[in-house]
């Protein structure tokens, strides 16, 4: 059997993340197969591979290993932090602990040895943590983690507020026969749920699942990322590198660390 590094007794667990169960770790990657396509993985692959040229990238929230696995297997040594122990169970069908290390834990305290020069966070998942003060301890954990001039990566929805009428909280994301999705908004604490019917077998069942997450803005980050020490260095739409505009429905954000 193929082990992981756990966490120590010493780290706290500050984190306020929903834990992945082996169910939803189980079928992840086949709900999830449009972000596993070429199409997607291809430009984040080369993006990250880029930004990390010869040193070592590591994943927050490494997951079921959807961008890590291609990214080690274009050369770049990856290692990753996680926290549910089945999402890792599955990313160790692709690949074992020797190839790609993972350290089981929450992303705003656990460490990895070594330094990296890039630190990468993909699809919303920095929106895991519900508290401001978690996101902050995010992008110190980034800092800490990278060598001089190391950069630091998010990939993050840009929040929908501007289709919400006055008096309605929710935001239609996917209106299909096979899943409908829509965002629920608390809008003094910044906290948006997302909700899921989907499809499951041909009886015609749906199964629902909600998940909480903390939205923030891109000036927000921008200033979390001063507070780890981090500087801006570059805003996209994609990861195709397309301008970032008022319109657009996400960003790639790049912080580097001082050399």
């Amino acid at each position: 059997m193929d082990s992981v590094f756990v966490r120590p007794a010493q780290w706290p667990i500050v984190t306020s993340s929903e834990l992945w169960s082996q169910a939803e770790a189980d079928r992840y990657d086949g709900e999830e197969n449009e972000m596993s396509s070429a199409a997607v993985l291809g430009p984040t692959v080369g993006f990250l591979a880029e930004l990390a040229g010869d040193g070592r990238a590591l994943e927050f929230a490494i997951g079921t290993g959807r961008v890590g696995v291609p990214l080690r297997e274009r050369g770049v040594p990856v290692a990753g932090i996680e926290f549910s122990e089945h999402m890792v169970a599955v990313l160790r069908r692709k690949t074992d602990e020797a190839t790609l290390p993972v350290v089981i834990g929450d992303m705003a305290t656990a460490t990895v040895p070594g330094e990296f020069a890039l630190v990468y966070l993909v699809y919303n998942t920095i929106s895991n943590l519900l508290t401001q003060d978690e996101q902050v301890e995010c992008f110190r954990n980034a800092a800490r983690h990278l060598r001089p001039g190391g950069r630091f990566v998010i990939e993050l929805g840009v929040p929908p507020l501007r289709l919400l009428p006055p008096g309605q909280a929710a935001v239609p994301f996917d209106v299909s026969a096979e899943h409908l999705g829509f965002d629920t908004f608390d809008l003094v604490e910044q906290i948006l749920v997302s909700h899921h019917l989907t499809r499951d077998g041909e009886d015609g069942r749906y199964r629902r699942d909600a998940s909480r997450h903390r939205y923030a803005w891109p000036a927000e980050l921008d200033l979390m990322a001063r507070i780890a020490g981090l500087a801006p260095e570059r805003r996209v739409a994609d990861w195709d590198g397309s301008p970032f505009t008022q319109d657009s429905a996400k960003h790639i954000s790049v912080w580097r660390k001082p050399a």
